[in-house]
This record gives C-alpha cells, sequence and structure tokens, in this order.
C-alpha cells in the first residue's frame, strides 16, 4: 500500500525521471536515504517497473504510424499465442494490444514513408499467421500522450 510519501515521491518521479536520489528527496522535502530506501521498495514490488528513453520517431525518419486493428480466425486454438508471437518479431511494430470484442489486436506500426509501410504491410504483416480480417487506421496526430499515472 503507498502513502502520501511514496505519492509525493512517485509524481516527482514521474514529472522528471532524471533527478538524482537527493534532488527528488528534496522537493519530496525528505531525506535522501529515506527516498532512496522507498524508490528501492516501489522497484522491487514492481509499483516502479523501469525508467526509459521517450525518442521522437519522427526525429530519427519515421514520418508515417498506422493502428492496425487485426480479428483472428478464433478456430486456431493457439491464434493469440502464434500471432502475437510473430508480431513481437516486426521491428516495425511498436505496440501490441490484444482486447475482448470484435477486433481481437492492435498494432502500432511506424514506417519512414508511405512506400516503407506499403512493403512493411505486404511483406510482414499480411503474412503473419491467423489473421481473419485487418483494418488499417493512418495515424494523423497524437493529441495526448502520456504513461503518467495520477498519484
Amino acid at each position: 500500500m503507498l502513502d502520501d510519501i511514496d505519492r509525493r515521491i512517485l509524481r516527482h518521479y514521474q514529472a522528471d525521471p532524471s533527478l538524482s536520489t537527493s534532488e527528488l528527496a528534496e522537493r519530496c522535502r525528505i531525506t535522501s536515504g529515506v527516498c532512496w530506501r522507498r524508490i528501492e521498495k516501489m522497484q522491487s514490488t514492481g509499483v516502479i517497473l523501469a525508467q526509459e528513453a521517450v525518442i521522437d520517431w519522427g526525429a530519427m525518419g519515421y514520418a508515417v504510424e498506422v493502428s492496425l486493428r487485426v480479428t483472428l480466425d478464433k478456430t486456431q486454438a493457439r491464434a493469440f499465442d502464434e500471432f502475437t508471437a510473430a508480431a513481437r518479431l516486426v521491428p516495425e511494430v511498436i505496440e501490441i494490444q490484444t482486447f475482448l470484442g470484435r477486433v481481437d489486436v492492435r498494432l502500432s506500426v511506424i514506417a519512414r514513408d508511405m512506400r516503407h509501410y506499403q512493403e512493411i504491410y505486404r511483406d510482414r504483416i499480411l503474412t503473419l499467421p491467423h489473421i481473419a480480417d485487418i483494418e488499417a487506421l493512418m495515424h494523423i496526430a497524437r493529441v495526448k500522450s502520456s504513461e503518467g499515472l495520477p498519484v
């Protein structure tokens, strides 16, 4: 169970994960030792999973992002497992989500341009196993993107 100090640490840590332990402790009005121990505990219990670099794909030359909604052939017992295992091997697939409902899986795919996307789609996506139907949604703009939790 998280207390107010843990939540304070998480709020500041989410806002700026590059803070040193002493800077984070100062912002949270606690000692560095207490801050370090609490971060260690939240890491060991799985509250804090990782620290990541966020890369601007556009700055790296990827101008196209497409969301693919996939319906799988569920008559095959291992359709989900085999499809997701194969989709993980496609480097341009940057996110895989599974759902209950009409759509089974959503893939986020990035490409340098439309020609590159067409190659990925034809050569890597359409060859994935157990696809019954697929719908492409072209990404226009990211209105909100946040991994932070309201703690």
